[in-house]
């Protein structure tokens, strides 16, 4: 297959990702707003999608990371790269079908890791960066924005405990406004960068720019504008889970939540790091329902998304791995791997036709949630 072309592929293939990792993680942004009312289902995604837009343009520093230390750029190809994007939408995917707020993040790195340890060998992989960028931040990211979250979903609790519900409820979904802003810059800020270090990985072994280089303008605005359109179609199967599935959000925790899990991924955006803004969110999520109740994390969804969780890299992983060393044999092994992947893609998306979750689904699961939760008190 000519050079070009390939190249071609793979940057579209990015994009592709790129999209579904903005359908696949609109919920970390704005799930707690849409529960707690203080943004409207469409408003919140369309509010999301111009700020994950205007996020991705902010830095770059998570895009060097993956362009320039995951793995050895001279010894992997564009097709290396494409089998490792086919692995991480086929896992996006299938996770967003069945609700769970897996990592996209997550996904990207191990369908790459995975696609390039088959096709080029495991030192091709620089498995002391992956543990410093990636697995470290993966631990102690959600930990750090759960806690935060906790402590000020307690103390907001406490410090208005006197106050009139009606006034305090309504102060707070305007804050939650600002730091759903807050979260969707913080989004895009980090997650597109992912799929600029990828593009701009593909670029180099390609020979187009020189090892270590930026991401040019061109891939920085693509990368943008895809998560921002992904953004905007909505995700509501994770949302769902989100909003309803792991505790019962009321304003002063959704607030809260999404402060703490914005300020995380920021500061990490500003260091490099490439962490899963899913894993935050969530841990922001389960930090303010344990604020405000001991008992108020539903485990059971807890479990099954951590479980989800440590599924994501070897899963994906293994994906990629399949992909990329079928898709390093030559014109027809990226043809299969392609024909394959897009199968796959649309057998997911005509099952999910079938059940599909709609906007107003979130919406009437909420009422009816807090309805109960009123009854329970």
């Amino acid at each position: 297959m000519d050079a070009s072309l390939l190249v071609i592929i793979v940057v579209v293939t990015a994009l592709v990702f790129d999209f579904t990792n903005g359908f696949h993680d609109t919920a970390n942004s704005m799930a707690t707003s849409i529960a707690t009312g203080a943004l409207r289902p469409r408003t919140a995604v369309a509010f999301s999608a111009v700020l994950n837009l205007v996020g991705a343009l902010l830095s770059v520093e998570v895009a060097k990371t993956i362009s320039g230390g995951l793995v050895d750029d001279a010894r992997i190809t564009p097709a290396i790269v494409f089998g490792g994007l086919i692995g991480a939408i086929m896992w996006n995917l299938v996770t967003w079908y069945v609700g769970l707020p897996s990592s996209s993040s997550h996904a990207l790195f191990g369908g790459l890791i995975g696609a390039t340890w088959i096709a080029a060998g495991a030192d091709a992989v620089h498995f002391a960066k992956v543990v410093d960028k990636i697995v470290a931040p993966a631990i102690a990211a959600p930990l750090v924005a759960g806690i935060v979250a906790m402590l000020a979903t307690y103390l907001t609790y406490r410090l208005t405990k006197r106050a009139r519900k009606s006034v305090t409820d309504k102060g707070f979904k305007a804050g939650q406004i600002a730091s759903a802003a807050l979260m969707s810059l913080a989004h895009g800020t980090n997650d597109a960068q992912k799929t600029m270090g990828i593009i701009t990985l593909t670029l180099i072994t390609a020979g187009t720019l020189a090892p270590g280089a930026e991401p040019p303008l061109w891939v920085i605005l693509s990368a943008a504008i895809a998560i921002a359109l992904g953004t905007y179609l909505g995700g509501w199967r994770i949302t769902k889970t989100l909003g309803t599935g792991l505790t019962t959000i009321e304003a002063p925790q959704g607030f809260a939540a999404q402060t703490s899990a914005a300020t995380v991924i920021m500061a990490s955006s500003h260091l490099g790091f490439a962490l899963s803004t899913t894993h935050v969110a969530s841990g922001g999520i389960m930090g303010s329902g344990l604020g405000r109740q001991r008992d108020g994390v539903r485990w059971g969804v807890a479990g099954r998304m951590a479980a989800a969780w440590g599924l994501t890299l070897p899963a994906a992983g293994l994906v990629g791995a399949l992909a990329g060393w079928i898709a390093s044999l030559g014109t027809w092994g990226v043809v299969v791997v392609a024909v394959v992947g897009m199968g796959v893609s649309l057998a997911i998306w005509l099952l999910s036709r079938r059940e599909p979750v709609r906007p107003e689904h979130v919406v009437d699961e909420i009422a009816a949630q807090a309805e109960t939760h009123k009854v329970a008190l």
